[in-house]
């Protein structure tokens, strides 16, 4: 499989504090990655790195599209909840067609086929009806799905999450793993969250952060990782329905 976001020897500071250290980490085309860590952990800024939003004090960012290296590639963001002014005077259609911002230049409108494409965005994410609502006349659930239409209405190369769950109730939780379990067979899925057994269930591989980045093909986790960074037992984690397997230790940890 080709890479399509490759970041090699990054490393992150703030007031002299560590945040990420050498970290290194290849995303492949279709990959559904979970990012994993305690909170402060640095997985925040590991996406704000990737998008460009913050560059780092050391290391390289590079892209790849086919196999080959170019300058950029498309990427749709659904940022974490809590960074959301809900007192911004915009509706959830001005949300969402937010999203093809990119697409038209400075002095043009929108085109029809465009302001299509945010219909059937909206239709989408289940907030028909809802197109002239002021986001702060929203509930947390449905400020996540106009965020998480923003978003995807581009079609981008790449989507990156930074804890969708948030706010999201359980029968739209389970509609937006279907979602992106249905993108993710034309593009790459990244995915931040702290909520370890749902990651585990939906993605294909994982990247553990705390400073430095651990990646895994798959989504075996070491038990001693996570009962390390998150301070509980891995029942506790995985709610006791999934099965855990314990792999060899991380390359800087000791095995006790």
């Amino acid at each position: 499989m080709n890479p399509i976001i490759q970041l090699t020897g990054i490393s992150v500071a703030y007031d002299e504090k560590t945040v990420l250290d050498r970290v290194n980490l290849t995303i492949y085309e279709r990959d559904f990655l979970g990012i994993i860590g305690p909170n402060g952990g640095g997985k925040t800024t590991l996406i704000k790195i990737i998008l460009g939003l913050l560059h780092p004090n050391a290391g390289t960012r590079r892209f790849f599209r086919n196999g080959k290296e170019v300058s950029e590639i498309t990427m749709g963001y659904l940022p974490q909840y809590n960074s959301i002014d809900k007192k911004f005077p915009i509706s959830v259609y001005e949300v969402v067609l937010s999203g093809l911002n990119k697409q038209k230049s400075l002095f043009r409108r929108h085109t029809p086929e465009q302001r299509e494409q945010v219909n059937q965005t909206i239709i989408r994410m289940g907030l028909e009806g809802m197109e002239h609502r002021a986001i702060g006349e929203l509930s947390g659930g449905q400020l996540q799905r106009a965020l998480l239409g923003r978003a995807l209405v581009s079609n981008p190369e790449v989507i990156i999450l930074d804890e969708p769950n948030t706010y999201i109730d359980k029968r739209f939780e389970a509609k937006l793993y279907s979602l992106l379990e249905e993108i993710n067979k034309e593009r790459a899925v990244v995915l931040v969250s702290h909520d370890i057994g749902t990651v585990l269930q939906n993605v294909k591989t994982i990247a553990c952060v705390n400073e430095t980045l651990d990646y895994h093909p798959d989504t075996e986790i070491p038990a001693e990782w996570l009962e390390e960074h998150f301070g509980c037992p891995i029942e506790l984690l995985g709610h006791g329905n999934l099965p855990h397997r314990v792999l060899k230790c991380h390359h800087h940890d000791e095995c006790k």
